[in-house]
């Protein structure tokens, strides 16, 4: 069984190494909209992942440490994506406020 329990940890690397944080460079290798594919890309297998295990934990086939770790792995990451999606937004209405 392969269960991603660093997801998160795996999309805010990616997002690190996209956008060049901590490389020198000024600016990043991937655009807005691949970053928030490979985010929304990354939470959905989290989820499937949890949801297998789940399955697979009433099949007899998995543990309850297994269950529990790809739900917790699922809602982090989950989380995580909509904090995101509230910071976008609120600096959406920022924007939207000022005057020009």
């Amino acid at each position: 069984m392969n269960i991603k329990a660093l997801d998160a940890a795996n999309a805010y690397a990616n997002v690190i190494k996209n956008q060049g944080i901590g490389t020198g460079r000024g600016q990043g290798t991937g655009t807005f909209s691949e970053v928030l594919k490979s985010a929304i890309t990354d939470t959905s297998d989290a989820i499937n992942v949890s949801a297998n295990t789940g399955i697979e934990a009433m099949n007899g086939k998995a543990d309850l440490v297994d269950v529990v770790t790809s739900v917790q792995n699922a809602e982090m990451v989950l989380e995580t994506v909509v904090a995101v999606r509230d910071k976008v937004i609120a600096a959406y209405q920022d924007i939207i406020k000022m005057p020009i």
